[in-house]
């Protein structure tokens, strides 16, 4: 068996697993576990071409081609663009402790 080079391997694509709010809260959540801007807009970018970009564009009152612009890999989003895309997806950011008070 050959083995198989990771540069082969097909880009993952998350939109097919994208369809509902808790999915949607569920991948958000990991992605900003990882506390990297880049990882939540292109995250963000993900989610709202599985919806949609011009529906998520229309009720984010963003134009879809500054959507574009700010969720691709690599951008790092204003947070009202971040909060105005979150709330158009059905999905709000949320604090959490990570220490909890005893």
């Amino acid at each position: 068996m050959k083995p198989i080079k990771v540069d082969d391997l097909p880009e993952f694509n998350a939109a097919p697993y994208l369809g509902s709010e808790a999915a949607i809260a569920a991948y958000l959540t990991d992605i900003i576990e990882a506390n990297n801007p880049a990882l939540l807009a292109s995250a963000l970018g993900d989610i709202a071409r599985a919806r949609g970009m011009g529906e998520i564009a229309k009720a984010s009152g963003i134009s879809r081609e500054a959507l574009y612009k700010a969720l691709r890999p690599g951008a790092q989003p204003r947070f009202d663009t971040i909060s105005r895309v979150c709330t158009a997806l059905g999905v709000r950011l949320v604090a959490q402790a990570t220490h909890p008070s005893v």
